[in-house]
């Protein structure tokens, strides 16, 4: 179930389902508020964005009524999440799927946020969307990939490509947004060759670990997979988690991979992410294609989860073919 397109005049509704707005800068918010207002776009926030406890969220009952109230609401056409954190998989027995499968509406977060955006695709056949925050919106330099990506994935059914973006960053620019670095990137890192085509499951790896055994996974039968880390993972728990994901029942079909590029911190080298591939006989003659703009890093694509798509990996050369 494809959500309407969004369209210049529309209304966006930011939602806090993880961790409160209330930690995002001032000048950023006003910043993002003025980047969607100049794509056409009408920003309104949830009653409860700014609402925080000690762990820097609301209540299940404050989020849940944000997130009911921007589906229920007819003027909002459009959900972004305001950033990530560690608590969305809290919610996820208390939302009412048939009032979203009954007002399907782009929703967008990447990170913690996976959790619900799996789920909700899982339980009403919506596609979500794995991208920018509102927050990433707030970014000072460096954005134009991150928003042409955003709106081809939601305001036209034309396909798209993921290509490399010409540069990248690591940089905590939520902390100082003129003292940046971009790293020259001319191509993907392909681990193993091939094509494929399937339908778009994934996001944050050890988000989505957090739903194996529940209602909420999504089936991983016969698509590709795009999975990202964090700073908090190693190459330790990267090995382990995407194993443990291999050994769910209808992983035998996966017919191909994405990972996104790793933050530095991680210490993730490509070296490293080569070695764990070549030890999943699970993965043998299947493309996966690495270093792909979606993650922690910026600048970030728009990747619709249940959404098809169709990739190449041959020598240096990538297609990543995004089919709404």
């Amino acid at each position: 179930m494809l959500p309407n397109r969004l369209s210049p005049g529309d209304e966006i509704r930011v939602i806090a389902p993880s961790t409160s707005m209330a930690v995002i800068k001032g000048k950023q918010v006003e910043l993002a508020t003025e980047r969607l207002n100049q794509l056409g776009f009408a920003v309104t926030f949830g009653k409860h964005v700014d609402d925080h406890d000690e762990f820097f969220t609301t209540s299940i009952e404050q989020r849940i009524e944000d997130l009911h109230d921007a589906f229920r609401d007819p003027n909002v056409k459009g959900i972004l999440t305001a950033l990530g954190g560690y608590h969305a998989n809290q919610l996820l027995n208390y939302i009412d799927y048939d009032l979203i499968q009954s007002n399907p509406k782009v929703i967008c977060g990447y990170s913690d946020i996976t959790a619900l955006c799996a789920a909700i695709y899982q339980k009403t056949g919506l596609i979500t969307y794995s991208g920018p925050f509102f927050s990433t919106f707030g970014v000072k330099y460096g954005l134009d990939y991150t928003l042409q990506s955003f709106l081809e994935a939601v305001t036209n059914d034309a396909p798209y490509e993921v290509n490399p973006s010409p540069v990248w960053s690591d940089d905590k620019w939520y902390l100082d947004q003129e003292e940046r670095t971009f790293i020259e990137q001319e191509n993907y890192l392909v681990i193993q060759e091939g094509e494929a085509e399937g339908k778009l499951i994934g996001g944050n790896l050890s988000t989505l670990h957090l739903l194996q055994g529940t209602e909420y996974m999504p089936s991983l039968k016969d698509c590709i997979l795009f999975i990202e880390e964090d700073h908090e993972a190693h190459i330790h728990s990267f090995d382990r988690v995407l194993q443990s994901l291999l050994q769910l029942p209808e992983a035998a079909s996966i017919r191909g991979i994405l990972i996104g590029r790793f933050q530095k911190d991680s210490n993730v080298t490509e070296a490293a992410i080569k070695r764990v591939i070549a030890t999943k006989g699970e993965l043998k003659n299947i493309p996966v294609i690495a270093n792909v703009n979606f993650g922690h890093v910026q600048p970030i694509a728009t990747i619709p989860i249940g959404a098809n798509a169709a990739i190449l990996g041959s020598g240096t050369t990538t297609t990543i073919t995004i089919n709404p």
